[in-house]
């Protein structure tokens, strides 16, 4: 048993069936509070607490499927170029709004934290929250911030995208493709994105290029406060 819970596979298995499982139950249900990263992270956890297994075990697994997160990201590329012609024509309200984004979300979370008393390796923690995880681990390194809280902000954050965009672009009657892929993947990173790729082709591959723009506007921001 120790040499099974000991292998790479053992993490890897585990991760894919737990997803599998999310999508199954995902498309019965139809709900955005069912997402297959949602569902398969309950199961994951769940199943490593009942049966006691140390998470050391599954992060064996759990490392490699992390370091195929960037060539899976960097396959958004081929969504880009299909909607090319887009992304030329709408060039400055892509970059405009990636920047407004970013400010907006890091001013607001320094409100709150000046307004809650975080103190300053909390605050930097969460401050890069909506940025994908290597660039805001890397941010929250630099500036002392806590990074198991820094993870922990930008799963909630991608989380949140992918089940709330959806509704939140019926309320506030979205109709620009282009406006709900920015503000989805500003906001919500990867995570957000693979709602936004569901959603339409296009929203995809604004959320998608919105990600990368997102990450160094954030660095950018970060220079001046």
């Amino acid at each position: 048993m120790e040499q099974i819970l000991n292998s790479p596979l053992f993490g890897i298995s585990i991760t894919l069936i737990a997803f599998e499982i999310g999508v199954i139950i995902y498309k019965k249900v139809k709900s955005p509070f069912c997402s297959p990263f949602i569902l398969s992270l309950i199961f994951i956890i769940s199943f490593l607490l009942i049966f006691n297994i140390p998470s050391t075990s599954y992060q064996k697994g759990g490392s490699i499927i992390n370091m195929m997160l960037t060539p899976a990201t960097a396959a958004l590329a081929i969504s880009m170029y299909h909607k090319i012609k887009i992304i030329k024509h709408n060039f400055l309200p892509i970059i405009i709004g990636t920047f407004v984004g970013s400010l907006v979300s890091i001013l607001s979370i320094l409100f709150m934290a000046k307004l809650f008393g975080l103190d300053d390796n909390v605050t930097n923690g969460i401050l890069p929250k909506s940025v994908t995880i290597p660039i805001a681990l890397d941010l929250a390194k630099k500036t002392g911030g806590i990074t198991s809280i820094t993870i922990t902000c930008v799963c909630i954050s991608g989380i949140l995208g992918a089940v709330l965009s959806p509704t939140l672009i019926k309320i506030f009657k979205i109709d620009n493709p282009v406006a709900s892929g920015l503000a989805i993947g500003t906001s919500s990173h990867g995570v957000g994105t693979s709602k936004a790729i569901e959603i339409g082709e296009t929203e995809g591959a604004l959320s998608g290029i919105a990600i990368g723009l997102a990450g160094i506007m954030t660095v950018l921001i970060y220079l001046f406060i």
